[in-house]
């Protein structure tokens, strides 16, 4: 059967439309605030676990009805930090040129759409209870759909650019990620009097490339010692051979800016006021 004949000008008008109605059915609640927090990925072994809460009143629970005996689900979301999106970007992995977004995870997209598959461990009403993932927190939750093994996994597929950037790190020795005593004790005393932990992030940026990089945020070694930003904190770090050793942390912010009115909204901010003042900026 033939079809019947399109020209330019209606292709054109078809493709063309000029919005699609899309609205979030509820947030994800997860320990990750600033974009350095979330990895590239999820972690599979990390025992990390986020609630997404669906919106009241939309009859979710119903929604949600079988959804129970799955192991995992995909979460189609929304990145919501992003307002502008590149056609050629930088990737976390591999050497610094750019490559076509749609080659790529990365979040500057024509229509800032993201999936992740997450393990599903629990149900509550309208919460679901998930595991490791790479939202960060608020972000809006746009569809949930079961994840299917036999037909949403294909390990033998070839993975392109990424297939050649495996093959060379396999190759290649890690660094080995040590911590001065100021370090260690900066680190400790953030765990546990605030509860704040950046350092499994730090190790594994460090120990795959301590070296510059804008996506990292690591900057030109000064006097031997470079710097990497970790959301509202610092990490100064000097590389010896195999070896990268953490020097110290720091706050962001000095404290003279802390003290200005309005600056409440800083995160971390009563704890990096209380560093300041232990470990005043160099």
């Amino acid at each position: 059967m033939l079809l019947p004949r399109v020209d330019n000008n209606e292709r054109f008008l078809s493709m063309s439309t000029p919005h699609l109605s899309c609205r979030p059915i509820g947030v994800i609640r997860t320990e990750m605030r600033a974009k350095f927090d979330a990895p590239h990925q999820p972690e599979l072994l990390a025992r990390r676990r986020s609630v997404i809460e669906l919106l009241p009143d939309e009859d979710f629970e119903l929604a949600l009805s079988d959804l129970a005996g799955f192991e995992r689900v995909w979460l189609i979301w929304w990145f919501n930090r992003n307002s502008n999106w590149r056609p050629m970007v930088r990737t976390p992995r591999g050497k610094t040129h750019r490559r076509g977004v749609f080659a790529t995870r990365s979040p500057h997209r024509p229509n800032p759409i993201g999936i992740t598959s997450v393990p599903l461990l629990e149900i509550r009403g309208r919460e679901l209870i998930v595991g490791s993932n790479d939202l960060l927190d608020n972000t809006p939750i746009l569809d949930i759909k079961p994840y299917i093994s036999e037909v949403d996994s294909f390990p033998d597929q070839r993975n392109g650019w990424l297939a050649e950037l495996d093959e060379m790190e396999q190759s290649r020795e890690d660094f080995h990620v040590l911590l001065s005593s100021i370090a260690r004790e900066q680190h400790t005393w953030l765990f546990t009097q605030w509860g704040i932990d950046f350092m499994s992030r730090v190790t594994t940026i460090l120990a795959k490339s301590p070296y510059p990089s804008r996506r990292h945020r690591i900057t030109r070694p000064k006097d031997g010692i470079s710097r990497l930003s970790c959301g509202v904190w610092r990490v100064f770090f000097s590389i010896r051979g195999a070896e990268v050793v953490i020097e110290r942390l720091a706050s962001g912010f000095p404290l003279e800016l802390l003290q200005r009115e309005g600056r409440e909204i800083i995160p971390d901010y009563q704890a990096q006021l209380a560093f300041e003042q232990l470990w005043p900026s160099q």
